[in-house]
């Protein structure tokens, strides 16, 4: 296996480990917490604590994610690529990659997480509305990007 091809398989287990663990809290974890029968704080509580587990594993598929794709654009000298419209996935790609760091490692630390907890405190149930809200627009906007960049790299012509 040369080192292209390593670079791709490691690049779309990481995005397939980051992306899968948006889907799976945006439609189980997230419906579950909002299920009321359970004070909110506890709900919030379940919630930051599954996020806790995986956030790591999210952090450091991004990163990979970053390194292999940077790999891949510069091995096969595709910067060219992000002069022209039609590849216009591959600035998804960046663009949703960029969106997920930045929350990831300085949005969700800074400033969601203490939101959230003052938002719990006041009791104020729609903040896990306005998360769920906010993951879903992530899900879909990934799942577009995950769609258009395979369809893409395998020859398939994509305009608007």
């Amino acid at each position: 296996m040369d080192d292209a091809a390593i670079a791709r398989a490691i690049h779309v287990a990481a995005v397939v480990i980051w992306i899968g663990g948006v889907a799976m809290a945006t439609t189980v974890i997230l419906p579950l917490v909002r299920r009321k029968g359970e004070p909110l704080q506890k709900r919030i509580a379940l919630f930051e604590s599954i996020e806790r587990r995986f956030v790591w594993q999210a952090r450091t598929a991004t990163v990979l994610v970053a390194l292999s794709g940077f790999y891949m654009v510069d091995r096969y000298d595709l910067w060219s690529r992000f002069n022209s419209a039609e590849f216009w996935w591959m600035h998804a790609m960046v663009g949703v990659w960029l969106i997920f760091t930045l929350l990831l490692f300085v949005a969700e630390p800074l400033i969601v997480h203490r939101w959230v907890h003052g938002q719990a405190l006041a009791g104020n149930e729609t903040v896990l509305t306005v998360l769920h809200w906010i993951h879903w627009t992530l899900l879909l906007l990934s799942l577009v990007t995950v769609l258009a960049a395979v369809a893409g790299s395998h020859g398939a012509v994509l305009a608007f």
